[in-house]
């Protein structure tokens, strides 16, 4: 089906949401099991001690959990501060947390800390810019100073009244949190479940439709999608193919050409696993160090595969191509944002 069709289901209580662009998965959201943090959760934590060597410090949360904070400029043991959540944890390992809060709706971001009024570079009419930039201001009269907002890129399809509810609701929740530090640690704001992230990032530029109940992966292709990710295998044009495998220490990437090893097949093939790739990580929830074994080429070809890379990661957020190392394979690290996939359907497909 041709496209954009935001899709929202459930796996018993939990939800689930697929973002399909013209038949093909784009992104996908799913609430972990029990307990666990969401990203964008926002905690009152409190210092506990500096980690020499690693560039952080350890905060208490609640329950006798812990997170890792790795800026600790001006911050002190024992200090409470704010804190929210940038992904999963690790096994073993404390959650990650910034003091960078970002404070999101659907139409606008306010940044505590990182003051000034900003329009999505995406809004390029210079009329439309200009008159949210005077809404802007007018909207912010009286705040902190230090409180900065963007207006997303879906204020330019929203009426004035329409962005001016939502940040005026927004601006309040956030005002309430930053003055919230008394106490021991607690949770003052949930991560935005699976549903109310698709709907909240997702619908920009708007889907063609909304599936929504019970059985909507299923009809529209989701559940043949999410079987795809569970394999390890991932087919390619042309008869290639590359098998993604994570390990304890990083994601290994060996990409094979098939039954054809002539040159002009190993460029095809590396430029079509290069452009899958980011794809490929960002749904099956994989991040930290990433090791590409590419199909052999020449030397000279190389520098296709690094603008074909720069190109199709250029979304991604946190990610740092590192290039190549002494013996030819190709090195990068992802920032993880979310739980492996393998970890959210444990249980689920049959």
């Amino acid at each position: 089906m041709k496209g954009r069709v935001l899709v929202l289901d459930r796996f018993g209580d939990r939800e689930a949401a697929a973002l399909m662009v013209d038949g093909q998965l784009e992104d996908l959201a799913i609430d972990p099991a029990g307990d666990e943090p969401m990203p964008g959760a926002i905690y009152r934590a409190i210092a506990d001690r500096p980690m020499k060597g690693q560039g952080g410090i350890f905060v208490k949360l609640p329950g006798g959990a812990s997170g890792f904070l790795r800026q600790i400029s001006g911050v002190a043991p024992g200090q409470r501060l704010l804190v929210q959540v940038t992904g999963p944890a690790e096994p073993g390992k404390a959650l990650p947390v910034t003091t960078r809060l970002l404070f999101k709706s659907r139409l606008a971001i306010l940044t505590p800390g990182a003051p000034g009024l900003n329009i999505s570079r995406r809004i390029r009419d210079e009329a439309a810019r200009a008159d949210l930039s005077a809404l802007a201001e007018r909207l912010m009269a009286g705040a902190d100073p230090t409180l900065g907002l963007i207006l997303r890129s879906a204020c330019d399809a929203a009426g004035e009244d329409e962005i001016a509810a939502e940040l005026q609701d927004l601006r309040a929740l956030t005002e309430a949190l930053l003055t919230d530090l008394q106490g021991p640690p607690e949770l003052l704001l949930d991560g935005p479940s699976a549903h109310t992230l698709a709907e909240r990032d997702w619908t920009d530029p708007a889907p063609d439709e909304l599936a929504e109940g019970e059985g909507a992966f299923e009809a529209h292709g989701v559940t043949e999608a999410l079987e795809a990710l569970a394999a390890p295998r991932v087919d390619l044009p042309g008869g290639g193919h590359m098998w993604i495998e994570p390990t304890r220490a990083l994601v290994a990437v060996d990409v094979n050409t098939g039954p054809d090893t002539s040159p002009a097949a190993a460029l095809k093939v590396n430029v079509a696993a290069a452009r899958e790739l980011s794809r490929q990580l960002r749904l099956r929830g994989l991040g930290g160090q990433v090791v590409v074994d590419f199909a052999p080429l020449p030397k000279r070809d190389r520098h296709i595969l690094d603008q074909v890379m720069k190109a199709a990661f250029k979304a991604e957020g946190e990610v740092t191509l590192a290039g190549w190392t002494a013996i030819g394979l190709y090195e990068l690290t992802r920032r993880r944002d979310r739980l492996p996939l393998a970890a959210l359907l444990e249980g689920v497909l049959s």
